[in-house]
């Protein structure tokens, strides 16, 4: 009888790198509903994006920028909602900023970059 000499299990040194960028995208997703989650995951984003790997720097810049321009729509926003149409602008913000983080983290789920880091759409 033949012994098998059993297989070393394969090491991803990046395993752990998904943890936060996952963490980013999860405290986006709960931005509108909890004050200064989004703040807490931009400075991740920002922290983390040095040492990660170039496919996973994608998913870094990709975060850093949907802060930015959803600041962009949060701010005036808040100052329209005097006017009623801010109201609408804010549900746009919600929706636009859930769609995004929920794509980016089906991306990241499949180990590949965000295309397109630049565009503004979902």
């Amino acid at each position: 009888m033949v012994e098998e000499t059993p297989v070393p299990m394969e090491h991803n040194p990046h395993a752990d790198d998904l943890l936060m960028p996952k963490v980013v995208y999860i405290l986006y997703i709960l931005g509108p509903f909890v004050t200064f989650t989004g703040i807490i995951g931009v400075i991740i984003a920002y922290v983390y994006q040095g040492s990660a790997p170039d496919w996973l720097k994608t998913h870094y810049r990709f975060q850093i920028r949907t802060f930015w321009m959803g600041l962009a729509f949060l701010i005036p926003g808040i100052l329209l909602t005097m006017v009623l149409i801010g109201w609408l602008v804010l549900l746009f913000w919600v929706v636009w900023l859930i769609v995004r983080s929920v794509k980016g983290m089906k991306t990241l789920g499949e180990r590949r970059p965000v295309e397109q880091v630049e565009r503004w759409s979902f």
